[in-house]
């Protein structure tokens, strides 16, 4: 089956102070690559500092990589015209919902907003799509007339997901999107994103160090350790038989 997000030697580098008067390279990412198709899942492990947080943003289209290639149904992503194309294909959602959200407009003004800037549907249009996409995360249609500090924390993470589902993206980047969570609402989320998926056929590169949540949701896992790719491979296989020392520590905790 041909990839949907392909992702080829991709390196990101940060100038970091390294005494008073001098600043030194540091290599966050170092020739990151991997792929994964339509409707399928994709976990990214590792240990604090490995890298994660900074794929996503690369991915979403935060950041951009210093070397390297995105390619979306083999297009190259790049900055020159097409940034807008990959913000709109790929959403990411982030741990904190709460934080991402303006707290001086309503849900329904925060997705029209989206909708009148990255598309061109009449305010008809867009009502009808707001109301269709509050549905599908399984919020009620009244619910976009509420402002974010009146959701309950399980809301707030499907509020998230509308805002990511509102363009139709073809990939969601989830950074740590359900690690707050207690493990009642943690499971609604986990079902909501197994259904979205397929409903809709969605793919999801997921950020996360919830193993159990990993193997349950994820066709395949990327194992960063200082910003390289140790282990790659179908979830089972590498949690079955890990490799690397860095996957066998994870694996142990």
């Amino acid at each position: 089956m041909q990839p949907l997000l392909k992702v080829q030697a991709l390196s990101k580098t940060f100038n970091v102070r390294a005494g008073l008067f001098s600043r030194k390279k540091f290599e966050v990412l170092k020739n990151i690559s991997f792929c994964v198709g339509k409707g399928e899942s994709i976990a990214i492990i590792g240990e604090t500092g490995a890298g994660k947080s900074t794929l996503a943003k690369l991915l979403s289209g935060a950041d951009t990589a210093d070397s390297g290639q995105i390619l979306l149904e083999n297009n190259i992503i790049e900055d020159n015209g097409v940034r807008d194309n990959q913000c709109r294909d790929i959403r990411m959602i982030f741990q904190d919902s709460a934080a991402s959200l303006n707290p001086g407009l309503t849900i329904g003004e925060m997705l029209d907003d989206c909708l009148q800037y990255n598309t061109e549907l009449d305010a008809s249009e867009r009502a009808e799509k707001i109301d269709a996409t509050l549905s599908k995360v399984g919020l009620l249609i009244d619910h976009k007339h509420y402002y974010p500090h009146m959701f309950s924390v399980g809301q707030l993470q499907r509020v998230a997901f509308s805002r990511a589902l509102i363009l139709d993206p073809k990939v969601i980047v989830l950074d740590e999107a359900v690690s707050s969570l207690d493990p009642s609402i943690r499971a609604q989320i986990v079902n909501l994103l197994l259904k979205l998926q397929r409903d809709t056929g969605l793919t999801y590169v997921m950020i996360t160090h919830h193993l159990s949540l990993v193997r349950h949701i994820s066709d395949y896992v990327v194992v960063l350790d200082k910003g390289e790719v140790v282990e790659y491979g179908p979830t089972e296989d590498v949690f079955q038989n890990p490799q690397s020392k860095v996957t066998q520590r994870l694996l142990s905790c």
